[in-house]
């Protein structure tokens, strides 16, 4: 598909929402089987509900996923019920516009339907990467060039990066204490709104002058391609970021950035990245690439770092955040002592 061809962005999002069924149904948390299954029966009314094989997945730490299967037709979807209160860090209607716009250009599964607090949407069939292949000499082209294609997508809407005013408004979503008396401690020990503050303020004055997770890969069945799945945090934003923020993710929830790439494998990927977008990739090319990436690793541990502390208020997803939030300014500060 021509870059010409993955572009949307003259299309009226109102419409390309309205395109999309709207179910006034909910699924609750404390009920997920039961009110998925109520669910599909409406958005496929020649569907019954003990049909349905019902499972969760649980690899992802924002929302609650299910994948249901129709024993009777074989067909698989999935129905995201958003996580409590994340609203607060992530634009749904921007996800839902994301979606919609995908969608539309093939690019991503079928979207079936929209319901009170969350999506009905297609499964693609595969296994979910893990950190530890992200970096494998088979995984890494497939994912550049998956990357290289999706950054020249054009979506409906502002073509602004986001990246800094999204962390800042995350930032003043953190609370001063935590309920929990132990993520209190931690947070107390370890974090403060105004030092916050001033390293994403120093940071953006820093990086807005240059010019994806595991879970959130999927290797399908063939083994010769790679998807990407959940757009709800997609936005306009810097290649470096992505790009940074796609190497950090080899760390995996453990944070452990022994699997970062080495120069030398950046830089092949970089190659096989250039070389998919049709652009240059001379030595110059190369090495300011690896420079920008480098310092927009920065930006990825404050970005998921301030994540973290905002989860820690909101989730009732049974991960460690704050602990997370702390690994991720840990490597914030060691790798600033090296580059700044």
């Amino acid at each position: 598909m021509t870059a010409a061809h993955l572009s949307i962005e003259n299309l009226n999002t109102q419409a390309l929402v309205s395109s999309i069924p709207f179910v006034d149904h909910a699924v609750h948390h404390e009920s997920l089987f039961d009110d998925s299954k109520a669910l599909l029966v409406k958005v496929f009314p020649e569907w019954a509900g003990d049909e349905l094989e019902m499972k969760q997945c649980k690899d992802g730490i924002t929302n609650k996923l299910i994948q249901s299967t129709n024993r009777r037709t074989g067909v698989t979807v999935l129905i995201r019920a958003y996580g409590k209160h994340t609203e607060v860090i992530i634009d749904r209607d921007q996800e839902l516009i994301n979606m919609a716009g995908l969608t539309h250009l093939g690019i991503c599964p079928p979207l079936y339907a929209r319901f009170q607090n969350g999506l009905v949407y297609g499964f693609i069939p595969g296994s979910v990467a893990k950190p530890e292949q992200m970096g494998s000499s088979v995984m890494a082209p497939l994912i550049a060039r998956e990357l290289a294609k999706w950054h020249q997508i054009k979506l409906p809407g502002a073509h602004t990066p986001e990246l800094f005013s999204t962390i800042t408004r995350w930032l003043h979503d953190v609370p001063q204490q935590c309920t929990d008396p132990s993520a209190d401690a931690k947070f107390q020990k370890h974090f403060s709104h105004d030092k916050l503050a001033k390293e994403i303020k120093e940071l953006e004055g820093v990086l807005t002058k240059l010019g994806v997770a595991c879970g959130n890969v999927i290797i399908n069945d063939s083994k010769d391609s790679v998807s990407f799945i959940d757009y709800e945090y997609a936005t306009y934003s810097y290649r470096g970021f992505d790009i940074a923020n796609h190497f950090c993710e080899y760390a995996g929830f453990e944070c452990d950035y022994s699997r970062y790439p080495s120069k030398e494998r950046q830089i092949e990927w970089f190659r096989t990245y250039l070389a998919a977008s049709g652009a240059d990739a001379s030595d110059q090319v190369l090495e300011g690439m690896y420079v920008e990436v480098s310092q927009f690793a920065l930006a990825s541990h404050v970005y998921w770092g301030v994540w973290g502390l905002v989860q820690a208020s909101i989730s009732d997803i049974d991960f460690d955040y704050m602990e997370y939030a702390k690994m991720r300014f840990d490597e914030y500060y060691r790798i600033k002592a090296q580059l700044l």
